[in-house]
């Protein structure tokens, strides 16, 4: 019996070139009892791929399974509050951040002096002397206006 047709499926197959109903001739032919000793080295390929189809099938139950494992699970609602929850620690993380950053800025600045009150103020004279004054000056809003402004230094 001449084997060519076989040998040529068995050359486009290696190539790519074959379509699925060439490939199932060749399953076939792979699957018989009597195949030719030039040939024989292909048979574990084709016939491990029929054989391969026939075990892969789903049993009966798989459905009923299947159903059983999606009746179990229950739709969960997510409300407005909790969708935003991300978008919430995410600001206070950035408030706890702007605060920390802040404290430390306040902790490195330079002490100002807390007693302000205390500040020197020169104002000219008749007699051309400086006279420092302190927190104790009162001074009247309209003798203010007369006077010319103090320099404060």
């Amino acid at each position: 019996m001449d084997y060519k047709y076989i040998e040529q499926l068995l050359e486009r197959y290696w190539s790519c070139e074959t379509s699925l109903e060439e490939e199932e001739i060749l399953k076939a032919f792979f699957s018989q009892e009597e195949i030719p000793a030039s040939l024989r080295r292909y048979r574990d390929l084709f016939a491990y791929e029929h054989q391969e189809v026939k075990d892969d099938m789903l049993g009966d139950d798989f459905d009923d399974r299947m159903m059983e494992l999606v009746s179990e699970k229950k739709a969960r609602t997510v409300s407005f509050t909790q969708r935003l929850m991300p978008l919430f620690k995410a600001a206070a993380v950035v408030a706890i951040f702007l605060t920390l950053g802040n404290a430390a800025q306040r902790a490195f600045e330079a002490p100002e002096s807390e007693n302000t009150d205390m500040a020197v103020i020169e104002q000219p004279t008749t007699d051309n002397k400086s006279v420092a004054m302190g927190d104790s000056l009162k001074v009247d809003t309209l003798q203010k206006a007369q006077q010319p402004e103090p320099i404060i230094k």
